[in-house]
């Protein structure tokens, strides 16, 4: 590695060698990641199914997604005539770019993240964002009825939920003084879930929606709007949307575990750095899996059902709770 990293230096320079190995590194595991993730989540819904899921294309299908993408791979790329053709082709990279930059922010042991900030956990928060803007510019370039319906949704509840888990993070970060995502795991010598397990819970929900995950998965309701905002993407295209979604699944796992799960930390992590990064992917991949098993759990809710659940029930819980935190810390301060 480190004769490559030379090599590439000599052509584009120091800095661009790092960013490039870099993002073709995480790049290389969030395709891994995006493949293992599909075929668990066959095998969690046939298991609460009690059927037995994918299990001819290797064993127990685990090559079924491999063969899936090949699929995908060679699908004839369609664009209707009568869409915005720029803002139509551009959503799937749009929404694709910032899954990459979310996974560079997060820290994987005591060393610095691959695009370490101060104030990091804003910088997720906005990022995360972003993937709305994608969704509405495909529904709305689709000129699809269903599919400008399905943007129209996914924006009201983006808006509606990011607000609860900005409310929820912020009592994370009442308690340890910083946006620094790495700090705020040094600090938690007791994971932050233990102080803030409403505020845990209400994170939880909130990045579930804002993944579009059932039974929050709206804006892509098939028993109303066909495939809601990709109803007009095939082929790789339509592949991005969903390497996104379970990026951002793993993504906004590893920071939940950041916040409240102690990230990087466990057992021996100190002494052998290589566990940090084992650690959080495992406590990641935790909190996705918990994902699958509500998905698979409860049923979706109505449109209106899913907005009253936000506007009259997360965010003032959410703001009593760091009300709440802030009075505490005032009363008897954790440092």
């Amino acid at each position: 590695m480190s004769a490559l990293h030379g090599l590439l230096a000599r052509l584009i320079g120091d800095f661009g060698a790092t960013l490039l190995l870099g993002a073709g590194g995480i790049l290389l595991y969030l395709t891994f990641n995006v493949l293992f993730l599909i075929w668990l989540e066959r095998k969690v819904s046939a298991h609460a199914q009690r059927r037995l899921g994918p299990m001819e294309v290797g064993p127990h299908g685990a090559l079924q997604t491999i063969a899936d993408m090949l699929k995908l791979l060679s699908k004839q790329l369609v664009t209707p005539l009568a869409t915005d053709r720029f803002t139509f082709l551009f959503a799937p990279i749009l929404i694709f770019i910032p899954t990459i930059c979310l996974a560079s922010l997060v820290p994987l042991g005591d060393a610095s993240a691959f695009a370490e900030m101060p104030n990091g956990l804003a910088v997720v928060v906005v990022l995360s964002g972003i993937t709305v803007i994608a969704i509405f510019m495909a529904g709305w370039s689709s000129n699809n009825k269903y599919a400008v319906l399905g943007g129209m949704r996914s924006v009201a509840q983006v808006v509606a939920y990011e607000i609860p888990v900005l409310l929820s993070a912020l009592a994370v970060v009442l308690i340890a003084q910083t946006l620094d995502l790495n700090e705020i795991v040094s600090g938690q010598h007791v994971p932050y879930a233990l102080y803030e397990p409403v505020a845990a819970l209400i994170f939880f929900i909130g990045i579930t929606a804002e993944t579009n995950r059932a039974p929050f998965d709206i804006p892509e309701a098939e028993s109303e709007l066909v495939g809601g905002f990709h109803t007009e993407y095939a082929g790789m295209r339509f592949a991005l949307f969903f390497f996104a979604e379970y990026t951002n699944m793993l993504v906004l796992g590893c920071v939940g575990a950041t916040l409240f799960l102690g990230g990087w930390k466990g057992p021996f992590a100190d002494r052998w750095p290589f566990l940090g990064p084992v650690y959080l992917l495992l406590k990641g991949y935790v909190v996705v899996f918990l994902m699958m098993w509500a998905r698979w759990t409860f049923p979706r809710l109505r449109f209106d059902q899913l907005m009253n659940f936000a506007w009259k029930l997360l965010i003032p819980v959410a703001l009593v709770n760091l009300l709440v935190t802030a009075i505490v810390l005032q009363a008897v301060p954790l440092r």
